[in-house]
């Protein structure tokens, strides 16, 4: 499937919800209809889809001046379609920001977030689609505080066919990091992706351990990690909004990973994260398989968000 299907795909129940519910909403009649009382509950509709109070003010607002004060009718569903699409679209175009350029060294991509949201599978997803454009990849085991993560991304290593670097449980997850650039800087490695430690002690702990890799990361390679990509599980909707303020602090994320956003009803959380916290989102997971990680498009994922059946 091209990017849009899938999109619309993964988007499904989300979308099946917005949609239909904004169809019934607008399906009275005309110009005459179109009542503060519409726009309300067009406002409900979306801070549902989980855009954030203040976005789905803003866009219901946008949709409501266009509609009233132009030639649209409320009941031409295909013309308020669009007038959503284009807030929706303009909301998330304005909060991507372009990544680091390429440079010299092995590219670094440090994976954060908290357990259980894919971040394992993640690393696994980003690994293959650097595989796919030709590049040769290593992965690095630092999360230590769980042997079953180890484990598990060793696994993916040997499906993937590419070099894996870890230690022991309870190591350093510094030194994990340390080592990982040495050896892929000896094989000549073109990305390294570092996956680490969702779940610490306390805060201070998180944020202490973090700033150590990146210190480590960035004595060894000028510049990196040129990547901090925070995983996110779409179906935790706005409770993700918590989890990425608390890393962001921890450390400086340059764009989101929204996994699992297959099967939720929370699709909008993408908006939010963009408003809110100001990180752009990078990629998209949208199914289990490896080929299942999208790179983020603002316009496909508008379109898909509101296509019809």
């Amino acid at each position: 499937m091209n990017l849009f299907a899938k999109l619309k795909a993964g988007l499904g129940k989300t979308r099946s919800q917005l949609v239909g519910r904004v169809e019934t909403l607008f399906a009275g009649g005309g110009r005459a209809e179109l009542a503060p009382a519409v726009f309300e509950a067009l406002e409900e509709l979306l801070i549902e889809a989980d855009l954030g109070a203040e976005l789905a003010v803003d866009v219901a607002e946008r949709a409501r001046q266009q509609l009233t004060a132009g030639g649209v009718r409320g009941d031409d569903f295909e013309a308020v379609l669009g007038l959503l699409r284009e807030a929706i679209d303009a909301e998330l175009a304005a909060g991507q920001t372009p990544e680091a350029p390429w440079a010299a060294g092995p590219r670094v991509v440090l994976l954060v977030g908290v357990n259980g949201v894919g971040k394992t599978t993640s690393a696994a997803k980003l690994a293959w689609q650097h595989q796919q454009a030709g590049r040769k990849v290593l992965l690095a085991a630092a999360d230590t505080f769980r042997a079953a993560a180890g484990d598990q991304l060793a696994i993916w290593a040997e499906r993937l066919g590419c070099d894996i670097v870890r230690h022991g449980p309870g190591a350093d997850p510094a030194a994990v990091a340390h080592d990982a650039i040495a050896a892929a800087k000896a094989r000549g490695v073109d990305v390294v992706i570092v996956d680490t430690a969702g779940r610490l002690h306390n805060k201070a702990h998180l944020m202490a351990e973090l700033a150590k890799i990146r210190r480590v990361i960035g004595r060894e390679v000028a510049g990196a990690p040129q990547e901090v990509l925070l995983v996110i599980d779409a179906n935790t909707g706005q409770n993700a909004i918590q989890q990425s303020r608390v890393f962001k602090e921890a450390t400086e994320v340059t764009g989101i990973v929204l996994a699992k956003l297959d099967g939720t009803a929370k699709g909008g959380v993408v908006l939010a994260i963009g408003r809110e916290l100001g990180i752009p989102v990078r990629w998209v997971g949208l199914g289990e398989t490896l080929a299942d990680l999208a790179p983020f498009d603002p316009a496909a994922f508008s379109a898909a968000l509101l296509a019809r059946d």
